[in-house]
């Protein structure tokens, strides 16, 4: 089939995008917020397959070339898998230990109902603008922040919200940020020219997402009392050792992350010490967790291993904080990383056919003004995340394509790394089956459709850059002859 191997048609490259997205609706209907469970996972298998037919018999492709790109696109996630298995990991060492149990503790101390969604939203893009990762974020602080929001009586998918919209804020802001060095990268300039400009875009949507969650929170009628708070806290007090030494590592934690230590690395390490504290401050909890007689080395092995790799739970008098101490260690996130590896498949198939590409330069072919220039990339990222389920492909094949399209504008550099940051990180997460959006949700317990709504920053900040676009504001345009820039 390989000699008459020709060029897609965006006819071509629609068949498998309809099909997933008329499958996608169908699914959603069925399954509704179940969906990550397996579901998600058929559609994007079959619509992988239907790409493969396209490809083979309209396009002339080999299944061979087809399956390298598979791989490709694959090996591409790798090391956002190796995390999610270690996201689990931690999470289930830090329950054992009493660091979640102790943070939401000392959180109930001094949130209350009117500042907690405004609090959870800073915290959170606090420590994702010094440790450069929304993912590390969401599954350290966040985790604690949901508890206790849950505990003051907010319903999870704004809690989530909150949180995903602050560290997501840090994610583009800080420069330890893979996505923040990868767009200025793909489209030409410096990476603190590319923050300062952000910023532009940035500030603005973080603080109409500030507003928002502070009228929210003023408005909010939470089903929790100041006596429940103080029943949850007595409650965990009674059960784990609390004290402030457990902070010692989510402190390491961030050091490392923030010395440049790859993700990798620093979350097992911080897994691990997870796992060493609690043999010293949780004897009571290894026990339980055991449930064996035998020596406390035995138990202490038992115990960690299991929070490791699976699912463990702490019994206690109270419903809201049985809800709170529970973890599936590394197991819990096999369907969210089935999602990721189903969703690479179908992206592999796509971009080694050719198809992504054609689609998306059919966009490019109806851009006439600085406005819609600036619309198509941002519905050109949207798209990628959507269909690559990645984010690092929504800025990388992106950037490509309009780099040379944005320098016959005059437009600087700048302009399109903030659009590709702008659209590009902040909406992955709003994908169930994109690698973002499918990690938090594992990691937060929360359905991606529950919390889309209430990630007002992720949501804002592609419509603050095409507003930005369409008025001209803050536009920077370079003279090729003077190499001078001058703002609009």
């Amino acid at each position: 089939m390989q000699g008459f191997k020709r060029s897609p048609k965006v006819f071509d490259a629609l068949i498998p995008l309809v099909f997933l997205i008329v499958l996608l609706v169908l699914n959603i209907q069925v399954f509704g917020t179940d969906g990550l469970s397996g579901s998600n996972q058929i559609v994007l298998i079959l619509s992988s397959m239907v790409a493969a037919v396209v490809a083979i018999f309209r396009l002339g492709f080999n299944w061979e070339t087809l399956q390298d790109g598979i791989i490709k696109s694959i090996s591409a996630a790798m090391s956002s898998i190796l995390i999610l298995f270690l996201i689990g990991a931690l999470a289930g060492t830090w329950l054992l230990s009493g660091i979640v149990p102790a943070m939401i503790y000392y959180g109930l101390q001094i949130l209350n109902p009117t500042i907690f969604l405004v609090a959870a939203c800073i915290v959170s893009a606090i420590v994702s603008v010094a440790t450069g990762s929304s993912w590390t974020t969401v599954a350290t602080v966040g985790v604690a922040l949901l508890g206790i929001g849950k505990a003051l009586g907010f319903e999870e998918g704004i809690i989530a919200g909150a949180i995903i919209s602050g560290a997501y804020f840090g994610d583009k802001m800080s420069p330890l940020s893979d996505t923040t060095n990868l767009a200025p990268a793909m489209a030409g300039t410096d990476l603190f020219t590319h923050i300062r400009y952000m910023a532009k875009t940035t500030v603005p949507s973080i603080s109409i997402t500030l507003i928002i969650f502070v009228v929210i929170g003023m408005n909010y009628e939470t089903n929790g009392t100041v006596d429940d708070v103080q029943v949850i806290s007595d409650v965990i007090s009674e059960k784990f050792n609390v004290t402030g030494w457990l902070f010692i590592v989510p402190i390491l934690v961030i050091v490392m992350i923030v010395r440049k230590v790859p993700a990798i690395p620093a979350l097992l390490t911080g897994a691990l010490l997870g796992g060493v504290f609690a043999l010293f401050f949780q004897p009571d909890i290894i026990r339980l967790i055991a449930d064996e007689n035998a020596s406390y080395a035995y138990q202490s092995f038992k115990a960690v291993m299991m929070s490791l790799y699976g699912e463990i739970s702490i019994s206690t008098t109270n419903d809201v904080v049985n809800e709170l101490l529970v973890t599936s260690g590394m197991g819990g996130m096999m369907n969210t990383i089935w999602l990721i590896i189903a969703a690479m498949v179908f992206g592999g198939i796509m971009e080694e056919s050719g198809m992504l590409r054609v689609l998306a330069e059919a966009v490019i072919q109806k851009v006439h003004s600085i406005g819609s220039l600036i619309a198509s990339t941002v519905a050109t990222c949207v798209f990628f995340n959507i269909t690559t389920s990645d984010q690092y492909l929504a800025i990388l094949v992106p950037g490509r394509m309009y780099a040379d399209v944005y320098k016959k504008r005059g437009l600087a550099p700048e302009n399109l790394s903030r659009t590709l940051e702008d659209s590009g990180t902040v909406t992955s997460v709003l994908v169930p089956w994109n690698t973002c959006g499918a990690t938090q949700a594992s990691v937060l317990g929360v359905a991606t459709l529950t919390y889309a709504p209430y990630c007002f920053f992720n949501i804002i900040s592609p419509f603050m850059t095409i507003l930005y676009g369409y008025f001209k504001i803050g536009i920077t345009y370079y003279d090729d002859v003077e190499d001078e820039e001058k703002l609009v």
